[in-house]
């Protein structure tokens, strides 16, 4: 579903080369997978560039066997809007806006009928487990549920792949486990694929296939 081919992207940082160099990775439809690494592994280069928000120098980015990342930055911003879903450290929700009128948001700018965007919005909240929170702003939300509310924003476009970077790094392990443990879930249920970015033991422990990371090289791949 998602394949990358011997993407390079490099870049100076304090004077030395960094980014990510000749990787090639493959990950299947509706798989939890995991970029693992330490700090400046790559993690977060890759990610970019998995979900078209960043050009490689060499290679290229395959969704659904198509090549993507040398299209127009029109055409791979359309695509990010109806087949990519994003979910980042902070949940990154608009803080004036409920947790249904969030969810609803991208499926607006899609264009979708307020009725039907408002429809999936409260489906993808409720698969999440937030029916009973749906207009509550995120200062009226735990962490925990902000982080819901953010993977339901991501699911109600109904993507073909969901990207996370670090998404447990601000919960503790109580409401961190679970969230995994829901990606996984999800992943099996909708045959959405997520490909994680962290270097958090939990998260590797319940990824279906790990891509470890050094030094912007893969070095592993391998199932927990």
């Amino acid at each position: 579903m998602l394949e990358l081919r011997a993407i390079t992207r490099a870049y100076e940082l304090g004077g030395e080369r960094a980014g990510v160099f000749g990787v090639s990775l493959s990950v299947p439809k509706g798989c939890l997978a995991v970029l693992a690494g330490p700090s400046g592994s790559g993690k977060t280069t890759l990610l970019q560039l998995a979900g078209l928000l960043d050009t490689p120098d060499e290679g290229e980015v395959l969704l659904d066997d198509q090549p993507v990342s040398a299209l127009p930055e029109v055409a791979r911003c359309d695509l990010r809007l109806r087949r990519l879903g994003f979910v980042f450290q902070a949940a990154n929700l608009v803080p004036v806006l409920s947790a249904l009128e969030n969810v609803m948001l991208p499926l607006q700018l899609q264009g979708l009928p307020e009725a039907e965007a408002r429809r999936r919005a409260e489906a993808a909240l409720a698969r999440v487990g937030l029916a009973d929170r749906l207009h509550h702003r995120p200062g009226q939300l735990s962490g925990g549920q902000q982080q819901r509310t953010a993977i339901a924003r991501a699911l109600a476009p109904e993507p073909l792949l969901v990207l996370a970077d670090e998404p447990t790094a601000a919960l503790d392990h109580a409401h961190g486990g679970p969230l995994m443990d829901l990606l996984a879930e999800l992943a099996a249920e909708r045959g959405v694929t997520f490909l994680v970015a962290s270097h958090d033991p939990a998260v590797i422990a319940r990824a279906h296939c790990v891509f470890r990371l050094q030094d912007g090289r893969l070095q592993a791949e391998d199932t927990p």
